[in-house]
């Protein structure tokens, strides 16, 4: 049975995606296609504020691409060999809060300790947040042009400081369109299809409903949280699954309830 993932691949050190290699050991035929292109912003800018811990509570990444602003950051400036000896045990003394297990490797990969992995989404990482006391300096939040405002209102209503700065922004891939029909073209309409943000799901969804035509009834939509699942039925699509958290294998578990697999 062929499912469609529509994200960009990341291998991990098996050499596979791990959503593909999950589904795949569900007996799912799953195929990744991007959907996103990413510019960086104001790099300049971060690389300045994470060069003066001292002036924040803390740090939140809600997305892997936030780390890697990070990581050009670090690249790119004088700061590497004093982040290695001098910032990484500042930065460690404070908080630093994330979403989903593919941003707390990176973080990790930054030498920097996550917590709040296991939240799922960004507004159960507000709560983790403010179940804390509250930090007498801002939280540094770096972001996306396209974030959602959720954390941030969660932690202005209780008197969290926070500090957002938009450090990329997202636009359509450039080969969505091409790779989309030739999907079509050699697989047939998939059996299921996840979307994995509510930006891809605006610039794949037009593509997607004129390639599957009147199947596309027939295809189970799945989305790998709660936010992405409120667009898509804010778009009159029906959600067959949510992922309970962002993870392969919680994915996979609710693609296959959907399908109506059985237990693997």
């Amino acid at each position: 049975m062929k499912v469609l993932l529509l994200k960009d691949p990341k291998e991990d050190e098996c050499g596979q995606d791990p959503y593909i290699r999950e589904l795949g050991l569900c007996g799912l035929d799953a195929t990744l296609i991007p959907v996103l292109s990413f510019e960086f912003l104001s790099l300049a800018s971060f690389a300045e504020k994470l060069a003066r811990p001292d002036s924040y509570g803390g740090l939140i990444f809600t997305s892997p691409r936030a780390v890697q602003a990070a990581e050009l950051c670090l690249e790119k400036s004088s700061q590497t060999e004093v982040w290695k000896e001098t910032l990484k045990e500042q930065w460690n003394a404070k908080p630093v809060y994330v979403v989903g297990e593919a941003t707390a490797s990176l973080v990790r990969r930054l030498g920097l300790d996550p917590e709040g992995e296991g939240s799922g989404n960004a507004e159960r990482l507000a709560e983790h947040i403010c179940s804390r006391s509250p930090p007498a300096l801002p939280l540094l939040f770096p972001c996306g042009s396209l974030k959602g405002e959720a954390l941030p209102r969660a932690l202005r209503d209780q008197g969290v400081p926070l500090e957002s700065l938009t450090v990329y922004q997202n636009a359509p891939h450039p080969g969505i369109r091409d790779s989309l029909h030739s999907y079509y073209a050699q697989q047939g309409v998939p059996a299921s299809i996840t979307f994995f943000s509510p930006s891809g799901l605006s610039y794949s969804l037009k593509h997607i409903q004129e390639l599957s035509g009147d199947s596309i009834g027939e295809i189970k939509f799945a989305a790998i949280g709660p936010t992405t699942a409120h667009a898509l039925a804010a778009r009159g699509l029906p959600v067959s699954c949510t992922a309970a958290s962002p993870t392969p294998r919680a994915l996979a578990a609710g693609i296959r309830a959907a399908l109506q697999l059985g237990p693997r």
